[in-house]
């Protein structure tokens, strides 16, 4: 879908909207993201994750994603009243401009079951049709703005150390325990054998699917997944994973790449997205995400391009923070790299650039002003290398997401002086658990550096 026929399908979603109520908004019914280790749960992104009630489950496990919460914000809709959790599409609309309600409704996968949708609203057994779910926390990794939530290295190091000592003090491990504590995978969960009796009656709607983590390719449900699809192909379904993909041993990823390549040559789905996390390049990359190994992801994604020719294709997720800004382009000429090599009749590497936003002290924003001008060089360098007819050239929404970044940073920049010393608190603290050394890692932010160890 074209960005003009995006923006149109919006608009006509808007109109259909307003003619229920002037807040209704189709993903709170048709869009779910399920958190399994922990029983929470929301519709899209922008809403506060809420509690998924386990004893509804036992009747009822599409209760994993039609909860007692959504129900009545759903009802708070149809009235024209406002959610209090979808503040973000509020303000937006405020400021009249178009937001992701709109977006977001104007999309295929929500706009097909409108009539149903309208007809039905208070329905409890409704199945999503784009759906996101993390079976388990294991992960090899221990990445610099993640959490115990979704890293059971995080978890080990907390239980061991303890917090980190920022203002307040960071992961503790006393936050993560009662409802907060993620199930082990070696537990039983009620959350995941509540979604595998579901399971046979939502694959038949899903139009989106998509496994996050922990690190699913050590997840056993992930392959379980994947069989499932491959005994059953569903021509409409795109099946997407986001990977480290620097799983712990050789044999896991020969194991993955071999049912994907099945799913993919076999044609059991339309269309197999691989989202790779991976937010700076080389060591930077190897100091944010603590555990990988940069040219090993890059060989990975190579290899699994190469291995699977057909019917899938990469999106880099880079995490946009403080410690991506100075070797963001490197990282952009090795995707563009693998565009050169493996587009040749489709684009089959992409990224995004989404904002990290938490913890505060990793935020772009803490940076000096003149961190910027390294930001509007590569959106230059960017834009003399863009063009739409040929697969390697970056897009026009590319030089775009960048613009957008700088315009916010701009805005939202702030010399703040309490999350300058939690920068220093916080990563001289990881060089003392794990090894490292800031200044090593990033020489060219010495004097950033040294006046935030100064606070």
């Amino acid at each position: 879908m074209n960005k003009s026929q995006y923006k149109s399908d919006a608009e006509e979603a808007k109109k259909k909207l307003d003619g229920v109520s002037p807040t209704m908004c189709l993903a709170k019914w048709n869009q779910v993201s399920l958190h399994l280790p922990t029983g929470l749960t929301n519709s899209c992104y922008h809403p506060p994750l809420h509690e998924i009630d386990a004893s509804a489950l036992q009747d009822n496990p599409a209760a994993l994603h039609n909860t007692e919460e959504k129900i009545q914000q759903r009802i708070q809709m149809l009235k024209g009243e406002r959610p209090e959790g979808c503040s973000y599409c509020w303000k937006l609309e405020d400021a009249g401009e178009m937001s992701d309600r709109h977006y977001r409704s104007g999309e295929p996968w929500a706009m097909q079951d409108f009539n149903t949708i309208t007809n039905n609203p208070f329905g409890r057994k409704h199945q999503p049709r784009y759906v996101e779910v993390n079976f388990s926390n294991v992960c090899n990794f221990k990445c610099s703005y993640c959490s115990p939530q979704f890293s059971t290295m995080w978890g080990k190091e907390v239980d061991l150390y303890a917090e980190y000592p920022t203002e307040p003090p960071h992961n503790a491990p006393e936050h993560f325990q009662g409802r907060r504590r993620p199930i082990p995978q070696r537990e039983e969960n009620p959350y995941v054998k509540a979604f595998w009796r579901w399971w046979p009656e939502l694959y038949p709607h899903l139009k989106h699917f998509r496994m996050t983590g922990g690190e699913p390719m050590m997840d056993v449900n992930t392959y379980k997944v994947f069989q499932f699809v491959i005994n059953n192909p569903k021509q409409d379904l795109h099946l997407n994973v986001t990977s480290n993909m620097c799983p712990p041993d050789e044999k896991l990823k020969n194991k993955y790449f071999d049912m994907v390549k099945k799913i993919c040559l076999e044609e059991k789905v339309e269309h197999f997205m691989q989202f790779v996390s991976v937010d700076a390049h080389g060591t930077q990359a190897e100091y944010i995400r603590n555990g990988l190994n940069y040219r090993k992801l890059m060989d990975n994604c190579d290899d699994f391009l190469s291995r699977i020719p057909v019917r899938n294709s990469i999106t880099f997720i880079i995490t946009y923070n403080n410690l991506s800004v100075t070797t963001l382009r490197q990282l952009l000429e090795d995707i563009r790299r693998l565009r050169e090599k493996h587009s040749k009749t489709y684009q089959r590497v992409w990224f995004d650039i989404p904002l990290l936003r938490q913890p505060a002290w990793q935020q772009i924003t803490l940076l000096p002003e003149s961190y910027q001008a390294i930001h509007r060089d590569n959106t230059e360098w960017m834009r003399e290398n863009s063009g739409e007819d040929n697969y390697s050239q970056f897009k026009d929404f590319e030089v775009q997401k960048m613009q957008r970044n700088l315009a916010y940073w701009q805005k939202n920049y702030a010399d703040d002086k309490t999350q300058k010393k939690n920068f220093y608190a916080f990563f001289n603290e990881h060089d003392r658990r794990r090894g490292t050394s800031f200044l090593k890692s990033f020489p060219e932010m010495e004097e950033f550096w040294m006046e935030c160890k100064a606070l």
